[in-house]
């Protein structure tokens, strides 16, 4: 086994923990911004010193990264310390027994569709492909797009998504990944419950997936 693999079982080892693991799913992966140990403690309902030695711990395996800011907004002498934040680290980490290359095969495919200028054609595949995967017995669009990874959250009267789950692809191929990942969104949709009033739209943020949806009925 290689350095990379022993890396990546070490952080699975450290998500053992339930308590851990609950920390690193849902409240610092989940949230839009950065996660303090008060927020954190209170949301996982144990005490913020064991929230603290928790989420060092996933700091230690390289699954946060650590950042500091004054909550109250001032600045200068008497503004108090900067409170110690956490957020999902960069980078990503996949473990296949044996291991496996899809992602080199990904890209092989997605350098020949882009080279062919078969834009329209993929995406017509990745909206059969959503309508399928859904087909009128699907959940809500937000379970929907929380089971497949892409971490939704409401940001004013948009469901933005807090991870792109092609991103290392759409990193290297951006127009070519963001549209199709944007047909393969309005697919799903028509078959989730409730979903004929919500539309995707390409709506790229800094950070996260390029794709933010509405619902007629506003935020859920």
């Amino acid at each position: 086994m290689n350095s990379g693999e022993d890396e990546v079982l070490d952080s699975v080892a450290v998500l053992g923990d339930p308590v851990r693991r609950r920390l690193y799913q849902e409240v610092v992966a989940a949230a839009p911004a950065a996660v303090g140990r008060d927020g954190a403690a209170a949301a996982v309902g144990i005490s913020r010193s064991l929230a603290a030695f928790h989420l060092d711990r996933l700091v230690e395996a390289g699954l946060l990264a650590v950042t500091y800011q004054r909550l109250s907004g001032r600045t200068g002498p008497g503004a108090g310390r900067p409170a110690k934040l956490y957020q999902r680290a960069p980078g990503e980490r996949e473990l296949s027994l044996p291991p496996r290359s899809y992602d080199s095969v990904a890209r092989v495919l997605a350098d020949v569709v882009d080279r062919a200028g078969l834009d329209l054609e993929l995406q017509s595949a990745a909206r059969e492909a959503g309508a399928r995967a859904t087909a009128g017995d699907g959940p809500d669009p937000v379970t929907e797009l929380r089971e497949r990874g892409y971490e939704p959250y409401w940001d004013e009267s948009a469901l933005r998504l807090h991870n792109c789950p092609f991103r290392s692809l759409a990193e290297e191929f951006p127009a070519l990944i963001c549209g199709m990942n944007l047909a393969l969104i309005e697919g799903l949709l028509p078959g989730c419950a409730g979903g004929e009033g919500w539309t995707a739209a390409l709506d790229p943020l800094p950070e996260g997936c390029c794709v933010s949806l509405r619902s007629e009925a506003g935020a859920l």
